[in-house]
């Protein structure tokens, strides 16, 4: 049984290993973002090559994270988290020194690896470290602190674009890693799963990343056509039904099938696709649009984004108390269509813009429709499988959802008509902008009814969430799997 008990020393010093391991995967999502122009410009970068900085990182996160829990099970949590954040670091060193936006994207693919072994490992540390009676004040603060450094991210992200240069939004994560290792070896006990057993699903994890990959390079350049963009997209979808084949036959496959025969499972997990699409595509969007726009520095650009993140930093533990009194189903149809509100209202943000009376209430609905529906998502998901598979149904759902990001990232200047040099045409971006805000609302408007249709309220019984707060943006919180006694299958 774990026996760290928060007060002492060395339980502090492995919640502040957590904490940064975390923080330093949660704020690399959010704060490129607001450097993308200054990178376009200083690269001379298309908006394909500024879609592809953030896709690249997505692309292995999103296909490797299920893999990167279940190699912390079996090898270790303490030794894969270490090695995911010496990953991370030295990628983004190779990011910060990128000469040329193609080095910069096979640098961000990388970092998206060092996030897949890193991020799974930071709550599951916490888990296996503590004292069953201190377990929940530890997730408690660990995601408490988390969700501020997910609010101040865009802002210390502007005001190093706007200061040092966007290459230190990269750089930063080395000196981080530097004090998280040490203190990892140090004073974080080694733990894993006694259970784990059989072979690893590289193979369904492989195909699982490279239809990511095929699918999002076709739909990225998509507008130019051609022989290579048709074969992409033919092979990234016989990649994706090979995947499903691969998974369907495997012993111990990364995404068991059976786990779909649950509607509720399933319901929850498209009304997690059509949220999490918008929401992605919209924080891609909204940072240029303010800069090219509206003609924002980076740092007040990313303060303007603020007001989501910290409303849900707020509020989202009661949202999550509201969910278990009134159930999902409201929340989770209320939700996307405050959304979907906030994003049609972000339709009057063009040159000239007022923050206070055109940008701040599009981010106060946007944020509270996202308080409305995060916590509740997560509860649902949790509660529409059995308890000893709850940790895994995080994962997947989790994974969807940052899948959702990267594939509105990569769709959604095709359908808004944006051109390669859109981002250096204000008027051009404008009108663009106003048509992918359509895009996402009606994204938006069919989850909400999805939820509607289909999302019922979970058994009395069912698994909760631990992180009661959470405020990142692109993805809900990952869920791991207590230590507990096992429970029969």
């Amino acid at each position: 049984m774990p026996d760290v008990r928060l007060a002492s020393p060395q339980g502090k010093w492995v919640l502040l290993t957590t904490v940064l391991g975390s923080s330093m995967a949660m704020l690399d999502s959010t704060v490129v973002n607001v450097a993308l122009p200054r990178i376009g410009r200083d690269l001379d970068a298309s908006l394909s090559a500024l879609q592809w900085t953030v896709n690249a990182y997505m692309v292995t996160l999103a296909g490797l994270i299920l893999l990167g829990g279940a190699l912390g099970d079996r090898f270790g949590r303490r030794k894969v988290f270490v090695v995911g954040v010496v990953w991370f670091a030295l990628a983004s060193l190779l990011c910060g020194i990128a000469p040329n936006v193609g080095v910069l994207n096979a640098a961000r693919a990388l970092q998206g690896v060092g996030g897949a072994l890193l991020t799974p490992g930071s709550l599951a540390l916490i888990q296996a470290s503590f004292h069953p009676d201190d377990r929940g004040r530890a997730v408690g603060l660990w995601s408490g602190f988390g969700g501020i450094g997910a609010a101040v991210g865009p802002f210390v992200g502007g005001w190093l674009v706007d200061g040092p240069g966007w290459r230190w939004v990269f750089l930063l994560n080395v000196p981080v890693a530097l004090v998280c290792v040490p203190v990892a070896l140090r004073h974080v006990p080694e733990s894993g799963d006694q259970q784990a057993h059989g072979r690893f699903d590289v193979l369904g994890a492989a195909l699982g990343a490279l239809a990511l990959a095929l699918v999002t390079y076709a739909l990225i350049e998509a507008g130019e056509g051609g022989v290579v963009v048709a074969v992409s997209a033919v092979a990234g979808l016989a990649a994706a039904v090979a995947f499903v084949l691969v998974e369907r036959h495997r012993p111990d496959p990364m995404m068991p099938p059976d786990i779909f025969a649950s509607r509720q499972f399933t319901a929850v997990n498209l009304v997690t696709l059509c949220v999490y699409a918008a929401l992605g595509g919209f924080f891609f969007l909204a940072a240029l649009q303010l800069q090219v726009v509206v003609g924002y520095s980076a740092l007040a650009a990313g303060t303007a984004l603020l007001p989501t993140t910290v409303l849900m930093l707020l509020l989202s533990a009661r949202s999550g108390e509201l969910a278990d009194r009134i159930g999902p189903r409201i929340p989770l149809t209320v939700g996307p269509l405050l959304c979907a509100g906030g994003m049609l209202l972000m339709l009057r943000v063009g040159p000239g813009a007022s923050y206070l009376t055109d940008v701040l209430p599009a981010l106060l609905v946007l944020g509270l429709g996202m308080v409305t529906l995060v916590a509740p998502l997560t509860a649902t998901v949790l509660g529409s499988v059995s308890v000893v598979r709850a940790g895994l149904a995080s994962g997947i759902n989790n994974a969807a959802a940052r899948a959702a990001g990267l594939m509105a990232v990569a769709a959604l200047p095709l359908l808004a008509g944006m051109g390669e040099e859109a981002y250096r045409e204000p008027a051009a971006f404008d009108t663009a902008f106003g048509k992918a805000m359509g895009w996402c609302a009606g994204a938006l408007v069919a989850g909400a009814l999805i939820a509607a249709a289909a999302v019922r309220r979970p058994p009395p019984d069912c698994r909760r969430p631990e992180c009661l707060r959470h405020a990142g943006v692109t993805s809900p919180p990952l869920e791991g799997d207590p230590v507990r006694k096992r429970l029969p299958s």
